[in-house]
């Protein structure tokens, strides 16, 4: 298993260690519920550098993110982010991901921990006839995302950089916390606002130890992967391997609004030809009407009790106090307010679709 260059700073905090995707990682120090609250009303910082860091660079560096990726990428400006996914070439989804343009031929992809090989692999074979210069730079950075609304007041102290004008999915790189060039993006993962920030391994630990004492008046915590669960869930964010996956489109799990037709890329053909006749299934989120949670795996049925899908995330939020998912349904089930059944072990919860 790998570590990142935080560890041992977890450890110390006395945080519970589990492996993820290969990594080491903190998956709660003092609770779900309390890191989650801190999240939702103050801020806390993960350390999420097990994610994976590519840079696309020259002068074919767009040619090749707009043949493998579904979004519009020549749409970005320097300084501006997207949320796309690289499309596999059998209607499913090799994995989602974060393009940010640095210039015009300077990108850094962001991609999920558990697929940094198979990416990189994948999008090399579509490079082969391109030749765009390509860097895994996985290894050497690591990644603090400081979430919740005192991100702005607390992290300000640490950079000259205005952080109440980057707008989401926006990002500035400069100095923060004492070292000079850091990128500052605003593409959070829980809803609740703030940075993530992109920094070499050598200077995490000095970064990690100014933004707890920045943040230490606004109610700061270290905060643990669970608590990153159920804020991404809240929010109906799809996570890579419970959501989407190889097998699922991009257009059933509801992301056609990244699935730009507007040029050519990986399958562009097949998926345009599923968004014209529809989906036979789609994502929905739905929330228990009755006592219970929800699990990956769960039947979901309709109210003749006939199976029509199955829940692919499921928590108890702790912000509404009751049990929500994710699941797909055949499409006929997907329209919001839809009454459903959960099978949880030999009870039928209800539950309704919600937006």
């Amino acid at each position: 298993m790998k570590n990142t260059a935080l560890t041992d700073k977890h450890i110390a905090l006395g945080a519970k260690m589990v492996p993820f995707a290969g990594y080491n990682m903190p998956v709660q120090y003092e609770g779900v519920n309390i890191e989650h609250e801190t999240v939702r009303e103050h801020l806390g910082v993960f350390d999420v550098s097990h994610m994976g860091e590519f840079f696309i660079t020259g002068p074919k560096a767009l040619d090749l993110i707009q043949k493998v990726s579904s979004n519009d990428a020549s749409k970005l400006t320097d300084g501006r982010a997207q949320y796309s996914c690289l499309p596999n070439d059998n209607g499913g989804i090799v994995d989602d991901l974060i393009i940010y343009r640095i210039n015009e031929e300077k990108y850094l992809l962001v991609v999920n921990a558990s697929n940094i090989e198979k990416d990189w692999n994948w999008i090399q074979k579509y490079n082969e006839g391109i030749g765009a210069e390509m860097e895994n730079v996985s290894d050497q950075y690591s990644l603090l995302a400081i979430q919740g609304p005192k991100a702005v007041e607390a992290m300000q102290s640490l950079t000259p950089t205005d952080l109440s004008a980057v707008k989401f999915y926006h990002f500035e790189i400069g100095p923060f916390a004492g070292v000079p060039e850091v990128i500052i993006s605003a593409t959070g993962y829980t809803g609740s606002g703030g940075f993530e920030i992109y920094v070499k391994n050598e200077d995490i630990a000095q970064v990690w130890e100014r933004v707890l004492e920045a943040g230490a008046g606004f109610g700061i915590k270290p905060i643990g992967l669970a608590a990153r669960d159920t804020l991404r869930l809240e929010m109906g964010y799809c996570l890579y391997g419970n959501d989407i996956d190889d097998t699922t489109s991009p257009i059933e799990a509801g992301l056609g609004w990244i699935t730009k037709f507007t040029k050519d890329f990986v399958n562009a053909e097949a998926l345009k030809a599923e968004k014209e006749a529809g989906p036979e299934r789609k994502l929905i989120a739905f929330e228990l009407e009755e006592r219970g949670i929800p699990r990956k795996g769960y039947p979901l049925l309709n109210d003749k009790e006939e199976e029509i899908g199955i829940v692919t995330s499921g928590t108890m939020s702790p912000s509404l106090n009751k049990g929500i998912g994710l699941g797909y349904v055949k499409t006929a089930f997907a329209g919001s307010e839809t009454p459903i059944l959960v099978k949880i072990r030999k009870n039928l919860v209800p539950a309704k679709v919600v937006k």
